[in-house]
């Protein structure tokens, strides 16, 4: 049986698993584009680890051990998968700098979750466009975000980083830059003439002073929203209209809704920003079973046949 590497440790060595983890966060910053919203996830995800297994660092196996405990812990799909993500880039970068030989999570797979995508009533959504107080600048902010991704499908996480120039008014579009972007790749957004209104009523009252790198999607005092702040914004709008509603809840509703009235696979890949088709044919798929059901209740030949069948055990 070969014999397991050993990590070292010695005081002020590199290799102290805190070390890596400060160089990784710098490395995933500087040569990937990574903003700090998952930097910080990247840092919670390792440390949490570390914090149940103080001792996995001192093997390979002790590693592997720990890992595999932490894993197994009883966690929903997402958890699960989020964790699985985040500890085996880290481990990657481990192996590129020699301080791993292998990675414990090289050959785990995600767990499967279900289908979240949901379908939300179009009243619900009108109350919930409606509740925001667009005399606010806060109220005109969630408003537009709102109605931006009902409208174009963006993710949260992508419209509270766009700047005003960003925004082309007279093409009714909106740009999403590659290092905003989840999968790095910079797409241009159609929107509606409603939408085109609301962001260039949003702009315009954007204080003088906060210059053109504030983002359109800002604080009162011109600072950056992260996704939890903007979750808790939906969350007081849903006690308000008395409706279960989250932050990707409008993302879906634009990709089904998107989908149904016509729009081909590859067209909602695109707006989605879908790196590949894989998550692009869930909706496919949603939107067929939508079709299935109401073929089950509106089927012509089914109430042909019925109707047949009512006339013949009257005859009899």
């Amino acid at each position: 049986m070969a014999r397991l590497r050993s990590i070292k440790l010695a005081a002020g060595n590199r290799t102290n698993w805190r070390q890596l983890l400060i160089e990784f966060l710098a490395y995933k910053k500087l040569e990937d584009g990574v903003d700090q919203y998952t930097l910080n996830d990247y840092d919670r995800t390792v440390n949490l680890l570390f914090k149940r297994f103080p001792k996995a660092w001192e093997s390979e196996q002790a590693l592997r051990d720990a890992v595999m405990e932490h894993l197994a812990q009883d966690i929903a799909p997402p958890t699960f998968n989020n964790r699985l993500v985040y500890l085996r880039t880290f481990f990657k970068y481990c192996i590129s700098e020699g301080e791993l030989s292998t990675n414990p999570l090289a050959t785990m797979k995600k767990r499967r979750t279900e289908e979240c995508a949901v379908s939300i009533e179009v009243d619900v959504l009108n109350a919930l466009l409606a509740a925001p107080n667009q005399n606010t600048f806060v109220g005109l902010r969630d408003y537009t975000l709102i109605l931006l991704t009902l409208d174009t499908g963006i993710r949260p996480s992508e419209g509270t980083k766009l700047i005003p120039q960003d925004f082309n008014a007279s093409l009714r579009e909106i740009y999403v830059p590659a290092k905003v972007a989840k999968g790095r790749v910079a797409r241009t957004l159609p929107m509606s003439e409603v939408t085109r209104k609301a962001l260039r009523k949003l702009i315009s009252v954007h204080a003088p002073e906060w210059g053109d790198n504030v983002p359109i999607f800002c604080s009162y005092e011109g600072r950056e929203l992260n996704r939890h702040t903007w979750g808790d914004r939906i969350e007081i709008y849903r006690k308000k209209i008395g409706a279960h509603i989250r932050p990707y809840d409008l993302r879906h509703v634009f990709a089904l809704e998107f989908l149904r009235n016509g729009a081909n696979a590859f067209a909602a890949q695109r707006a989605l920003g879908h790196s590949t088709m894989e998550m692009t044919r869930r909706y496919v798929a949603l939107v067929n079973d939508d079709l299935k059901t109401e073929h089950a209740k509106a089927s012509p030949v089914d109430r042909l046949i019925k109707s047949t069948k009512a006339k013949r055990n009257t005859k009899i």
